[in-house]
């Protein structure tokens, strides 16, 4: 007996250093970021680097918003993630809807399709996109990054309501048809209410990924006007030359929003996930 209790303690212990570890190595990036961002520049680049400002300042921040646009640039990734969020929540309950509910033929490989359309790499479908945006003349354009983003928020949007609208009992939505509603009027006043922590995690994950993505950014956009953050950090770098103050002071707040949006809805996307773990 002792010995097993011995050994439950111990396993404790061992799991109790490893989440230690684990929350140092998140941290410690974060942590040097903002330590970085209120930095002088010979605390940064010279022989004085502290792990701890001496003389905090906000010069890199009033830089930040004086020389360059990231005013601009917050604006179109809050433009693009909101749109990508918007559209993957709509496509997303109408496509897991059909797949759940109803009964057509092609049902079961349309769905095993959208695991395999969310597991395909973007390296390896920016160059057609960057085609078919080519085509479309969608180059550019706020309009064409939210096409673009919709490519994988939405496949993983419709598997995970899939799943969740499945666990929904069906006695529910044929009360509602017989009450005079419609498909989707039952879609919207019975499925969806009980849905909601799947919804948060869909949200969540869209406007995280949209908001974070870089690649597609920088393929498909050229100009300033349409330029995202994780693109416009890259201007930070001229030449060999990196101006840490600033990058790190973007990046700090670049940070901010999906953190926020987390910490909102915190209860609902842990609960999405697991019970859409669960039940899906």
């Amino acid at each position: 007996m002792r010995s097993i209790t011995g050994t439950r303690r111990l396993l404790k212990w061992v799991g109790n250093a490893l989440l230690v570890m684990m929350l140092v190595w998140t941290l410690v990036p974060f942590y040097w970021m903002v330590v970085t961002s209120l930095k002088k520049d010979k605390e940064i680049y010279g022989f004085e680097a502290t792990l701890v400002p001496r003389q905090p300042t906000l010069a890199n921040y009033t830089r930040l918003f004086a020389t360059t646009p990231f005013v601009k640039y917050v604006r179109n990734s809050t433009i693009i993630a909101l749109g990508t969020t918007v559209f993957s929540l709509v496509f997303g309950c109408l496509g897991a809807y059909a797949l759940a509910r109803l009964r057509f033929p092609g049902r079961g490989l349309i769905a095993r399709g959208l695991v395999v359309t969310y597991l395909v790499p973007p390296s390896l479908l920016f160059i057609p996109l960057f085609a078919v945006m080519s085509t479309l003349a969608l180059i550019d354009t706020h309009q064409g990054l939210i096409l673009a983003y919709l490519s994988f928020s939405v496949p993983f949007a419709t598997w995970l309501l899939m799943g969740y609208f499945r666990s929904v009992p069906v006695e529910l939505e044929e009360a509602a048809l017989v009450d005079g509603c419609t498909r989707f009027g039952s879609l919207v006043r019975v499925i969806l209410p009980m849905s909601l922590p799947a919804l948060a995690v869909v949200a969540f994950f869209a406007f995280t990924q949209s908001w974070n993505e870089f690649l597609y950014a920088n393929v498909f956009v050229n100009s300033v006007e349409v330029r995202t953050i994780t693109t416009g950090l890259t201007l930070f770098v001229v030449e060999d030359v990196f101006f840490w103050g600033p990058m790190m002071g973007a990046s700090f707040l670049s940070t901010l929003p999906p953190l926020i949006l987390y910490l909102i809805f915190q209860r609902w996307v842990v609960k999405g996930l697991t019970l859409g773990g669960v039940k899906g």
